[in-house]
């Protein structure tokens, strides 16, 4: 294993297609063009295995990680039996409100007098400029990423930020200091009224040939802004996924953006992707686009969704449940479904582009299902890395655990899942699916998100959400409550080993685990350094 002493940038890698001695003005075209089948750049191994069964507590489902076409009318399952081993794997005899969680799924704790990341604006999704295969972009010597931000001087509260959401974006130069120097905000990334919604939700932003970027997002429009800002609310937003294709800019004074067209992509179709009319609270966001290396030329996407159907009409299957045949701790069908846990139709869409403008998607059926187990699967990423000369694919999402169902219990954080292709019967890590998680007791139950951290349960358990996975296994979030304070600023970096489906939080890596806040290195440089036009 790699040791980190401290968070050092991470190495340049240009892809083997490209000349060294190549002019900066083409290395650009050639890096974004080719169809370049390498994995990204792989994250440290861990130093452990997977967690052996634990007595009392029935065995995980088993996953061949076999991989299918991506077309092919199969899912993977998240099962109960998968997630029984988040509390299997945690320790029921810590003192009320430690954390239960191993430390090698425990995200180390953030220090309460953390900084502001912007005075003017709460920051919390974010991503970076990357290109097609997820390395993170310096442009013209400058890394760029961007966050959904919301006015801090408005007048309206922090929980009220969701529907006052707008896309922002930040640079700062490559060579920078990540412990000293901070992000500068350039605003928000399109003009007023321009987006499709009145809100923008969480996507993905690629860099294309030449100068143009093409933003994914969640255009989601709220009835009611006024009223939910005044405490009130529960008009159920409409949610589309679209895009937004611009032009970047860099000089001697930062990066700009211009000349964005919105185009709306998808909308759920209510069969395999539950609609606003089956359910008021539906998931439909977070593009995150990709090209896979075993499908060149193919453009997809995996997005957050729900089980299509009418809410409350699905039933809670075997297959849901998981438990191998005799098992003695195996929960019934129908006691399952007897709790209410069919409410619960958490999904990772896919689709793929059908043509190069990549205006035009169709749906393919889920990658994974989360019936009876969660309610959400959000931001979910596909990353493909190379181990022992074959490609693994990662799924890795977030989720909420006052999303689970009835019965289940797991901590807000990172989960991942492996196969063989974007398509598998995807094994979740460690057994589980938990790969990263704010210090939580899981003996206890959780408390409101939104409220007051009572004395018992664990005052980090909401301290970061919404971890984005970046190359060699770092991983950044935003800070949400640490013991009562309220965040809104990027978290320190993080760093997680993975390899063989096992995952182990890298407590070498900055200090104690925690790196610089707000740490998104970019692994891939386009146009030079410093090279402005």
């Amino acid at each position: 294993m790699s040791i980190h002493s401290t968070p050092a940038r991470p190495r340049r890698r240009l892809r083997t297609a490209v000349s060294a001695t190549a002019a900066a003005s083409v290395v650009a075209s050639i890096l974004l063009a080719s169809a370049a089948a390498q994995a990204n750049i792989p994250a440290d191994p861990p130093s452990g295995s997977m967690p052996a069964p634990t007595a009392g507590f029935p065995l995980p489902t088993e996953h061949t990680q076999k991989a299918y076409d991506p077309a092919a009318d199969f899912t993977a399952k998240w099962t109960r039996a998968d997630a029984k081993q988040i509390m299997a794997q945690s320790n029921p005899n810590v003192a009320p409100g430690e954390n239960s969680m191993s430390p090698d799924v425990t995200m180390p704790e953030i220090p309460e007098d953390f900084p502001a990341m912007n005075d003017d604006v709460w920051v919390w999704d974010t991503w970076s400029l990357t290109d097609e295969h997820a390395n993170q972009i310096s442009y013209k010597g400058w890394d760029v990423i961007f966050s959904l931000v919301a006015d801090r001087h408005a007048g309206y509260g922090f929980d009220q930020r969701h529907w006052n959401a707008r896309i922002g974006y930040f640079f700062r130069k490559t060579n920078a200091d990540p412990a000293k120097d901070k992000w500068n905000y350039g605003g928000h990334l399109f003009l007023p009224n321009s987006s499709i919604g009145n809100t923008e939700w969480s996507g993905s932003t690629r860099l294309m040939k030449g100068d143009q970027v093409n933003v994914f997002y969640t255009a989601t429009t709220f009835y009611d802004v006024a009223e939910r800002n005044a405490g009130g609310g529960g008009i159920a937003p409409d949610a589309v996924i679209a895009k937004a294709l611009g032009n970047i800019h860099a000089d001697k004074s930062g990066v700009t953006f211009d000349g964005f067209k919105h185009t709306k992509l998808l909308e759920p179709d209510g069969k395999m992707y539950q609609t606003k009319a089956q359910n008021p609270g539906f998931a439909f966001r977070d593009p995150y686009t990709f090209a896979d290396p075993a499908h060149p030329g193919k453009t997809f996407m995996v997005f957050e969704g729900n089980t299509g159907g009418n809410r409350g009409e699905y039933e809670c299957k075997a297959e849901d449940l998981g438990y191998k045949p005799g098992d003695p701790h195996a929960e019934k069908v129908q006691d399952v479904q007897n709790t209410g846990a069919y409410y619960q139709t958490a999904n990772v869409g896919l689709a793929v582009a059908e043509n190069k403008d990549l205006t035009k998607w169709k749906f393919l059926p889920p990658l994974l299902s989360a019936n009876c187990v969660n309610d959400q699967t959000e931001r979910p990423q596909i990353f493909i890395q190379n181990e022992d000369g074959k490609n693994k694919y990662y799924l890795f999402t977030i989720s909420h655990q006052f999303t689970y169902a009835a019965g289940m219990r797991g901590p807000d954080g990172v989960y991942g899942f492996v196969g063989d292709g974007i398509r598998s019967d995807y094994q979740p890590v460690n057994n589980s699916g938990l790969a990263l998680g704010s210090p939580t007791d899981l003996n206890l139950p959780a408390n409101n998100p939104s409220g007051t951290i009572s004395g018992q349960q664990n005052g980090r358990q909401f301290q970061a959400y919404s971890h984005y996975v970046q190359p060699n296994g770092l991983v950044q979030s935003f800070i949400d409550n640490v013991n009562g304070v309220r965040g809104g600023s990027l978290s320190p970096t993080v760093k997680i080993n993975f390899k063989g489906g096992v995952s182990q939080v890298d407590r070498s890596f900055g200090q104690d685990g925690l790196g610089p806040f707000g740490y998104l290195p970019t692994n891939v440089r386009v146009g030079g350094e410093g090279l402005y036009k």
